[in-house]
């Protein structure tokens, strides 16, 4: 199979989530020409509104090629959504669990089946004050370097106009219209990474020149120069504990963490 058919639940998705979308805000999407049209491969995404997997979504339904995202596995339970969830082959995520590893296994299997997986490497939604990519989490390093397959990073901006990260349902503001701005950029060349030991510290250097791709894409939606330091909320919380949490008397750097600098902590999506 070189390409999942679009099938009914996508459809049908398409039917409930297209029209309040275009009536509601304004498109300015590009790059579309680098998701491929053939074959299994990898969307990496930034993450800083609840809207962001409709935006995105809409995006690529448009380019012929439906994205299956990894999602926690509490939005499969029952119901409406835990329908689509399951109709249009969304992967669940079993957080800390025995089950964990298995969202990691259904990423491969569908690339290996020429469909395509979409990761928010963040995890969750940024956390980073001025909204720019936060340190990622490795899962979409650890599939890109078992199935090698093209790794298409993208940008999204202007669903966080509308609805704000972790704001309460009065802070959302839909008038006057934002516009959902999505740019995809080529592959990220990871070849240099290929054919060895996946340890933390390779890990983390794949996900750093992955996120470091998806921040120059967002300095390009946005405008404006990225930040020189990536923010990580790990160095942040640590820094909260203080320098006895650490063993020695020096005081931590908290926050922002230099981009592309790799770190030998393993991770998962």
């Amino acid at each position: 199979m070189s390409r999942r058919r679009i099938g009914f639940w996508y459809r049908f998705a398409a039917v409930l989530a297209k029209p309040p979308l275009v009536v509601l805000f304004k498109r300015d999407w590009r790059g579309m020409e680098h998701i491929p049209q053939e074959g299994g491969f990898i969307t990496v995404v930034n993450h800083n509104s609840y809207l962001d997997p409709l935006s995105y979504a809409h995006y690529q339904y448009n380019t012929g090629r439906v994205p299956r995202f990894l999602a926690k596995d509490s939005l499969f339970k029952g119901g409406f959504v835990g329908a689509v969830m399951r109709g249009t082959g969304q992967i669940p995520v079993y957080r800390e669990t025995a089950d964990a590893v298995s969202a990691f296994r259904a990423a491969v299997e569908a690339i290996d089946k020429g469909e395509c997986v979409a990761f928010y490497p963040e995890g969750t939604l940024t956390r980073d004050p001025d909204m720019w990519p936060m340190e990622g989490k490795t899962g979409a390093a650890r599939v890109a370097l078992i199935t090698r397959a093209p790794v298409i990073p993208v940008a999204q901006w202007g669903a966080n106009e509308a609805v704000p990260p972790y704001a309460g349902i009065r802070k959302i503001r839909l008038f006057p219209r934002r516009t959902l701005k999505v740019l995809a950029g080529p592959p990220v060349d990871l070849s240099r990474f290929y054919d060895r030991e996946p340890t933390a510290e390779l890990l983390r250097e794949v996900t750093d020149v992955i996120m470091d791709a998806i921040t120059q894409l967002l300095a390009e939606v946005r405008g404006e120069p990225a930040p020189a330091q990536r923010y990580d909320r790990r160095a942040l919380s640590r820094s909260r504990r203080g320098p006895a949490a650490h063993g020695t008397g020096e005081k931590p750097a908290a926050g922002r963490k230099t981009a592309g600098r790799a770190a030998a902590e393993g991770e998962s999506a």
